[in-house]
């Protein structure tokens, strides 16, 4: 006989599953905002920058520039991470979160009132470099957060899936910033857009910002962390204590974060300049930017739900595997290829390679790591691993392309060292998902 459900039963179900799709709402609004206000300042480096705060420097000079205030936000993600795990691992996740979208809107939206260079000279490039320091701080507390409060929440055997909607933010975050940013293009001059339509997309933080508080001040806490509370196993030096009893971890989700960040700042942020440099073509790097970042809203979730069938370990080796190889005939098609099949190419890059590691990434940093450590460790591997990778790539990148000539090898060698690394982590980290995954083949089978 079918089992009746009761009113009550069913009310609670339903408040169950509304909670849960607050709690993916939360992690998917909130990242993305985060990651808009993030990647404006990416977008703005590569297109207006060294013209908006070192017109007086030559082109290379004004551009390595650029990309330095540029890497100042990933050296403060760390410290970020570092101040956020201690105290998310103390007082919760949902507190650290709230803060962490308020400072970075407030900040975004102050560089889109900062005078330029011409205005008020040397001032404007500390404000500028202050401004990007807080917004590394922001992002170094969001990340582990988000993710943890999405994992932790999620139901037995859909962790990497759940994780996923905090991952996917990240492509809906650079989907704004480069529509918005395509948009003030499309509608504006090359004059007026100089002169004041790059600073829009910074001051339409504002309004976003409050969407996501509204959205997050509704959650809590999962059970998981509050019974760490509860049991009184919180830690007073969570970030120490990872530190000294979890080496392997740390340096997991250290290694794992090379290569993925690396690709995804190469081919979202530093192909504009070269595209511009090279082929004089500023719109079709934009526009496959678009194209690749909606597809990402539907990659990463497909990743992290494959993640939990198959593992986690198999899908990330085999990436980054496919990024050493790709990125050689990567660069010969940006200097030769026909521009048309750009979006193409970066599909290969970023929704398949890119994604196929970053997507089931919040739920496999937090499986190397106990609750009462969880956010510092996760947050410390995170943002170390994007500091070594995403926040020297365009640096990195514009030197080596200088040493070399003008070719890119040199580039091309950096990235398949990277790849090895994040291939010798992945071999190394924990995968609780492909042990669940062959004890379930192994039951459908008997």
């Amino acid at each position: 006989m079918a089992t009746q459900l009761t009113a009550p039963t069913r009310a609670g179900l339903g408040a169950t599953l509304r909670a849960k799709r607050r709690i993916l709402a939360s992690a998917f609004v909130g990242t993305t905002i985060e990651w808009y206000d993030f990647y404006l300042y990416g977008t703005a480096s590569a297109l207006v920058f060294n013209k908006q705060f070192f017109p007086d420097a030559s082109p290379l000079v004004g551009i390595l520039a650029s990309f330095a205030t540029y890497a100042v936000g990933f050296v403060a993600r760390p410290l970020g991470g570092v101040i956020a795990g201690h105290l998310g691992d103390r007082i919760g996740r949902k507190a650290l979160l709230v803060w962490s979208l308020l400072t970075m809107g407030v900040a975004s939206t102050l560089i889109g009132v900062l005078p330029n260079y011409a205005a008020i000279g040397i001032l404007a490039v500390a404000g500028l470099v202050l401004l990007r320091l807080i917004q590394g701080l922001s992002a170094g507390a969001e990340w582990g957060g988000s993710a943890l409060l999405s994992v932790e929440h999620a139901p037995a055997g859909q962790r990497g899936f759940f994780g996923s909607f905090t991952q996917v933010g990240s492509a809906a975050g650079m989907l704004l910033a480069t529509g918005a940013y395509a948009l003030a293009q499309a509608f504006l001059t090359t004059d007026q857009f100089q002169a004041f339509g790059w600073r829009i997309p910074f001051l339409f933080s504002g309004a976003l910002v409050l969407v996501g508080l509204w959205i997050r001040l509704g959650v809590t806490d999962a059970e998981e962390f509050t019974a760490v509370q509860e049991q009184d196993r919180v830690v007073a030096r969570p970030v120490v204590r990872v530190l000294r009893e979890h080496p392997r971890g740390i340096l997991v989700t250290v290694g794992l974060r090379l290569v993925q960040p690396a690709i995804y700042t190469l081919m979202t942020v530093y192909i504009l300049g070269y595209l511009k440099d090279r082929r004089e073509d500023t719109a079709s790097g934009l526009t496959a930017i678009l194209i690749v970042s909606a597809i990402g809203l539907f990659s990463g979730p497909f990743w992290g739900w494959l993640s939990d069938r198959i593992g986690r370990k198999r899908i990330a080796v085999g990436a980054a595997i496919g990024v050493a190889v790709l990125i050689w005939p990567f660069f010969w098609f940006l200097d030769h290829g026909n521009l048309a099949f750009l979006p193409l190419v970066l599909l290969v890059g970023m929704n398949i390679l890119h994604d196929a590691i970053y997507g089931p990434q919040a739920a496999w940093f937090a499986e190397q790591f106990p609750t009462e450590l969880r956010y510092s460790g996760v947050s410390f591997g995170y943002q170390v691993g994007t500091v070594l990778s995403a926040a020297i790539t365009p640096l990195v990148a514009a030197s080596l392309l200088q040493a070399g000539g003008g070719q890119p090898w040199l580039v091309c060698g950096w990235f398949v060292f990277l790849a090895i690394l994040t291939t010798a982590a992945a071999l190394a980290a924990k995968d609780p998902a492909r042990g669940r995954a062959a004890q379930t083949a192994l039951t459908e089978a008997s």
